[in-house]
């Protein structure tokens, strides 16, 4: 075996290790080669010319948290079209009574899960269901974190992620304020992050996201960005003893496509107090720092690492 083959071997080991360690500790399999960004990569770029020409508004869902019963129809949509693990309907719908039931935990989204819901209360009795998937930001901090530009801002609002360029550094995970970009760790040799589309395969052919189509409750409306924060405003003019006086996403971090209302503080609900101002100023520094560091650090790593297999060489010349 050459230091060629012995070195390639060596890596692909120790990546392999790293990729069982981390599945091991989060207790499950993770999900195998979901395609659903690489699809909606695709189709981005097939459209690309054709939407250049296209002057339009983005597209925006608002959330209103009082109206959502939990039903977990939501997830059960995702699922189906973006072809993640998934179970039959029946068993999403009577979370909300069953005992234990999946609210017993606050979940986060991960790599097979690009949507999840969440249960509250209201003072400590009233039970308030929050649904949780990409904000898909005006700005995004996982686009600005990335430095081989794997992130794509869309007009329709959509933030895509294309696999084939990510080189699995995660910067994206760290950058990302809402903690929503999750990893998949069974291809230790082809990183890939998974996360919420926004459905963009569907806006593009008219249709709502998946999640919106099937919610039976009216928790979440689709439609242009201005349009829905009017409605917000409206909502709020109409029922001041309904929500407290805030649209949540209207301004956060620059804006986001994913727009709240809610009865009780947004913080008690698990969503992060943030500024008007976008995070990309802070990611861009962050990753300028890291890149720097990284500079900085490889160059008496390389020189170790070539003295090391140097010395092993001349060893095995002399035996």
């Amino acid at each position: 075996m050459d230091r060629r083959e012995f070195l390639k071997r060596t890596l692909i080991s120790s990546l392999t290790l790293l990729m069982a360690e981390k599945s091991h500790a989060t207790g499950k399999e993770t999900q195998r080669g979901n395609r659903a960004n690489e699809i909606n990569w695709a189709k981005y770029e097939a459209e690309k010319k054709t939407r250049e020409a296209v002057q339009g508004e983005s597209y925006a869902v608002l959330v209103d948290i009082t109206k959502c019963i939990g039903c977990r129809r939501c997830e059960w949509a995702c699922n189906e079209w973006n072809k993640n693990p998934n179970k039959p309907l029946s068993e999403f719908e009577k979370s909300a009574s069953e005992k234990p039931s999946v609210f017993d935990r606050i979940r986060r989204t991960d790599a097979e899960t690009f949507t999840i819901v969440n249960r509250f209360y209201k003072e400590d009795v009233t039970p308030i269901y929050v649904k949780k998937q990409c904000m898909h930001c005006l700005e995004p901090a996982c686009l600005s974190a990335c430095f081989v530009s794997s992130f794509e801002k869309t007009k329709e609002g959509s933030v895509l992620y294309n696999p084939s360029l990510c080189v699995g550094c995660r910067y994206c995970m760290i950058a990302c304020p809402f903690d929503i970009p999750a990893y998949e760790y069974f291809e230790p040799l082809r990183p890939q992050i998974t996360k919420c589309t926004m459905c963009f395969d569907r806006i593009i052919e008219g249709k709502p996201p998946a999640c919106v189509e099937i919610c039976s409750a009216d928790a979440l409306i689709f439609g242009k960005r201005s349009d829905i924060i009017k409605l917000a405003h409206r909502k709020l003019d109409e029922n001041p003893e309904r929500y407290i006086p805030h649209v949540y996403g209207e301004y956060e971090t620059g804006g986001t496509s994913w727009l709240y209302l809610s009865p009780v503080p947004f913080e008690k609900l698990g969503f992060p107090k943030l500024s008007k101002k976008p995070d990309t100023e802070k990611t861009a520094s962050f990753l300028f720092t890291v890149k720097v560091l990284e500079v900085v650090a490889s160059v008496p790593l390389v020189y170790a690492a070539y003295k090391a297999i140097s010395s092993k060489g001349d060893k095995e010349k002399d035996e």
